[in-house]
């Protein structure tokens, strides 16, 4: 049976997404919404801390709770590597249009805002383990954000490693301004003639750090996702490990397997 506070949730949530409170609107005060539920403060609080941690509702302090505007929410399918990968070949006027971001999104390049800085890493254990190669080995660490131009938090925040002496093979790949890339990671190996065979994506949950809850602009008692993406190569090598922090109150994840007929 549930419990007085979330069905109090549950009544405040359907009147935000019904309408009925907009974006920027303020709530009644703690004490009137007690007055309202006829239940203690205390447990209204309780309420308003199950829709702020869904990113619904933020407070303010001294000033009261006010109904978030919806960020863009991010639909990440396992399609999306397929769809990378068709576009690798293609002609980089084409290439040029759109990216993954938009693909998981809806928007456009331009309203998009990217950064990228690249940077020297050496191989710890946990990943010469996953590469393959000796602990120490050099690797080009590149940090991406991307966000919407109409809101102040990215997207995610992508952490990607690849062995250095095997992009060097292209200078090109190795300059930060080069970024975006027109066609993203898997054209850019296509360039030094790798081809991926497949990606393994795992995914876990965890409340995020106090950089990552500023960097996201998190409210109180939303999770982040944490994939953790490994590209193969028809070599069956691994060529490129991601490290992507998902915000966990506008990320949508859907996997579709393909079974084999009987």
């Amino acid at each position: 049976m549930a419990k007085r506070y979330e069905t109090i949730a549950d009544a405040l949530r359907t009147e935000i997404r019904a309408g009925q409170l907009s974006p920027g609107d303020r709530l009644p005060s703690e004490s009137a919404l007690a007055d309202r539920f006829k239940v203690s403060v205390p447990t209204i609080r309780q309420a308003l801390g199950v829709i702020q941690g869904e990113g619904l509702v933020e407070k303010r302090h001294g000033t009261g709770n006010f109904v978030r505007q919806p960020r863009t929410t991010i639909y990440r399918t396992n399609e999306r590597h397929q769809w990378e990968k068709d576009r690798a070949r293609q002609p980089l006027s084409e290439r040029e249009k759109t990216g993954a971001t938009e693909h998981d999104t809806g928007l456009m390049v331009d309203d998009l805002v990217f950064h990228a800085e690249y940077g020297s890493a050496t191989a710890s254990e946990d990943l010469a383990q996953a590469f393959g190669v000796p602990v120490g080995t050099e690797l080009l660490e590149r940090r991406y954000q991307t966000r919407y131009n109409q809101e102040d938090a990215p997207f995610s925040l992508v952490r990607s490693f690849l062995v250095h002496e095997v992009v060097a093979r292209n200078p090109e790949l190795l300059d930060a301004s080069n970024e975006p890339w027109p066609g993203g990671t898997q054209s850019q190996l296509h360039t030094i003639g790798i081809e991926l065979d497949r990606i393994t994506e795992r995914v876990t949950a965890r409340p995020p750090t106090v950089e990552e809850s500023e960097q996201l602009g998190l409210t109180a008692g939303v999770s982040v996702l944490i994939v953790r993406k490994t590209s193969i190569d028809t070599q069956g090598r691994v060529v490129e490990l991601s490290d992507i922090t998902l915000p966990g109150d506008r990320t949508e994840m859907l996997f579709a397997t393909p079974l084999d007929r009987w």
